[in-house]
């Protein structure tokens, strides 16, 4: 689909990068955009129109679709990051993460698509992640949740396939956001993350790997399970 003349919204608006995603697709020709977020006061960008969306509030994502029944482009980024561990973090927290990154993205899209399909089909990206391939013992509860988006994204591409609706993923690792601001390491720009983002709906590709780990991560699926995690290489080995 074409960004120019475009009417999107983008969930997670007010920072990150949604708020990238938002300031691209007004300086890509975007006709109209959503700037969604749970505190809508939070938006700063000129030119968005903001709007109160709370992903995991079902009365919410219900009058977010009634006001925006313009929408001919979603972007499902909205997300969490408690960094709670399986075994010993608060289950409040793996919960919302599954809330959050599965539940949430399910419960928009289910809300969106109706609207989508009566104004020509359009597209949804959804933002996943290298963590939707890849878990470590400090990021499961993301990883978990993630993993769980990325199989809905998966069984939904083919699902509103017929209705004209190309549904994209997003996988990438860490940017230079808020979010990731205590990991030390190389980040990807999130601006050049968006645009790159936007040129694979512009294609029409169902999967936008942005980056050098994500594509290492995506390739090391298909070898043995020690190749991925070399931690369980010794233990394997007796």
């Amino acid at each position: 689909m074409e960004i120019t003349g475009s009417v999107a919204l983008v969930t997670g608006a007010n920072r990150g990068l949604g708020r990238r995603f938002a300031q691209a697709l007004l300086e890509r020709g975007a006709a109209k955009v959503y700037a969604a977020a749970r505190n809508p006061e939070a938006i700063d960008l000129p030119g968005v129109i903001p709007l109160q969306l709370d992903i995991t509030d079902p009365a919410s994502v219900a009058a977010a679709a009634a006001t925006a029944s313009d929408v001919t482009l979603l972007i499902n980024n909205a997300g969490s990051s408690t960094r709670a561990n399986l075994l010993d973090g608060e289950l409040a927290d793996i919960r919302l993460e599954m809330d959050t990154h599965y539940f949430g993205t399910l419960l928009v899209t289910r809300a969106f698509a109706p609207i989508l399909a009566r104004n020509g089909g359009g597209a949804i990206l959804n933002v996943l992640s290298v963590l939707s391939w890849f878990a470590t013992p400090q990021t499961g509860a993301y990883a978990a949740a993630k993993s769980a988006e990325w199989s809905l994204t998966n069984a939904l591409r083919q699902q509103l396939a017929p209705a004209g609706t190309l549904v994209t993923s997003l996988h990438v690792g860490y940017m230079d956001t808020d979010m990731a601001a205590h990991v030390d390491g190389p980040k990807s720009d999130p601006a050049a993350v968006a645009n790159l983002s936007l040129d694979g709906i512009e294609a029409g590709e169902f999967e936008v790997v942005a980056d050098e780990l994500s594509h290492t991560v995506k390739a090391s699926l298909a070898g043995p399970l020690t190749g991925t995690y070399r931690s369980l290489a010794p233990a394997a080995a007796h």
